[in-house]
């Protein structure tokens, strides 16, 4: 009854769990975005030892840092520009 006072109406469950499935799907792609991206820059082909020596380690660190601020960034300036044309700027 909310959408007759103005209100959105509410999600079925089944939107509803179409929406979480499509939200794991998009995390599961960054995931893999992300271990591709920095195990390439970071980690040499040819393995020499079993446990990630001190330079790779930081390399990981910071890949994983600037993958994150990077997306996190790119995600807002989407949500501005997605306001902006919502509000028809």
């Amino acid at each position: 009854m909310s959408f007759m006072f103005g209100g959105r109406p509410q999600p079925s469950s089944a939107e509803k769990i179409a929406a979480a499935e499509a939200e794991i799907e998009m995390i599961n792609g960054m995931v893999n975005r992300l271990n591709q991206s920095c195990t390439k820059k970071c980690i040499p082909p040819d393995y020499r030892e079993a446990d990630l020596n001190k330079g790779e380690s930081v390399c990981l660190d910071r890949c994983v840092a600037k993958f994150f601020d990077v997306t996190m960034k790119v995600s807002e300036k989407m949500q501005t520009d997605q306001q902006k044309a919502g509000m028809g700027m």
